[in-house]
């Protein structure tokens, strides 16, 4: 029975102008804050696109210097933000604006923390309470999402990895969030299938994985279902025969993924992180393959919270198995794997992949306890 006489504190994020269209109001928006400089922070395929050149085009025009970083990895590492900070340094930037996917945004709000705070990078890791030490202003900060995967958007923490290791550090403050998010779904529409499946599923898992993390807030827990209704909605579409429709709908859908994952995530992030780390998975494509095999790792216990998934995702049986077989499906129907194997993962790999995904944050936020060996039996399941 949760104990009501506990104070809480829940976090809803920044303002979001939502709609096709929306990121044309950028320039006249950075001309109210009196901002001239900015530092647009984006991923090397991104920095290609037409949409892209574009929003560059459409600063110019409006006399604004402008200066793109674009030199990131896909899993980004603390070089990528070193590298950004003195682009950002150098070329006498004012503000910081990120643009694209999960990665492109974790290494533009680590640039952001970058610019006044001095100390080693990793001093900030949330999870030591570097928090702490984020006591300095830091650069006006806006987002642009060309994915709807992360959500990372509208959240207030970049994930890290180390250079050699590849070790994933948390960088986390409430100042790292965006002050204004312009999220156009029309800048999704020429995303490729394979994009759009793998950042699908990862919105899915953060709206599943959130709806059960163990943590009492239940208006995250009503924003996951509804994110989860809307994506099981549209996924299929937005994948195959994508339109304004399918796309928007996926984009709210990830931006309320990832506000509701402020409760936690869980035993599939476990599983998933360690792949990226090791294998450079794709972290859509990790978390797609494995989010069945954690799905049915936690139904025993939880059998009323997967009644309400199954509920929401309207199938003919509401139960936990119902739900896993719908995941299995659906990971079909996007041409993404139902097993580990083919995401190219080997037996070899399983033994240190147990060993990180207990060694990873998420899990303890999951609504059972994830041992080793449980993490070693979900990866044998899978392979």
């Amino acid at each position: 029975m949760t104990d009501f006489n506990i104070i809480r504190q829940y976090n809803f994020p920044t303002i979001i102008r939502f709609g096709a269209g929306a990121v044309k109001e950028l320039p006249d928006h950075l001309a109210a804050q009196g901002l001239s400089r900015p530092l647009l922070v984006t991923d090397p395929m991104v920095a290609q696109l037409e949409f892209f050149k574009q929003i560059k085009d459409n600063l110019t025009s409006r006399s604004f210097s402008v200066e793109v970083f674009s030199d990131i990895h896909k899993n980004p590492v603390k070089s990528d933000v070193e590298k950004g900070g003195d682009a950002f340094n150098s070329s006498g930037r004012d503000c910081i604006i990120g643009i694209g996917g999960g990665a492109a945004m974790d290494v533009a709000r680590a640039i952001v923390l970058r610019i006044h705070h001095h100390r080693d990078l990793f001093d900030y890791d949330d999870l030591i309470g570097g928090d702490q030490y984020v006591t300095e202003e830091v650069p006006y900060f806006i987002t642009i999402p060309t994915t709807s995967g992360t959500g990372s958007e509208v959240g207030r923490s970049a994930i890290i990895s180390e250079d050699d290791t590849h070790r994933k550090r948390i960088l986390f403050s409430p100042k790292l969030l965006a002050k204004i998010v312009y999220a156009d779904p029309l800048l999704t529409m020429d995303l490729p299938a394979f994009v759009t499946a793998a950042t699908g599923m990862d919105a899915l898992t953060h709206n599943l994985e959130a709806y059960l993390a163990k943590n009492y807030h239940p208006m995250c827990e009503g924003m996951a279902l509804e994110g989860i209704a809307l994506i099981d909605q549209s996924i299929a579409q937005a994948v195959h025969t994508p339109d304004l429709s399918s796309r928007s709908k996926m984009m709210i859908a990830s931006l309320m993924g990832a506000v509701a994952f402020q409760k936690g995530l869980g035993v599939v992030h476990s599983l998933a992180h360690p792949m990226s780390s090791l294998l450079d998975t794709h972290h859509g494509l990790a978390n797609a393959v494995n989010l069945p095999y954690g799905m049915r790792f936690n139904i025993s216990g939880f059998e009323d919270k997967f009644r309400k998934i199954a509920r929401t995702m309207e199938l003919k049986e509401e139960t936990g198995a119902a739900v896993v077989d719908r995941l299995f499906a659906l990971n079909r129907e996007l041409n993404l794997p139902v097993r580990l194997r083919d995401a190219g993962v080997k037996q070899e790999h399983i033994e240190t992949l147990a060993d990180l995904a207990f060694a990873d944050f998420c899990h303890p936020n999951n609504p059972k306890p994830v041992s080793r060996e449980d993490f070693l039996k979900l990866y044998k399941e899978g392979l």
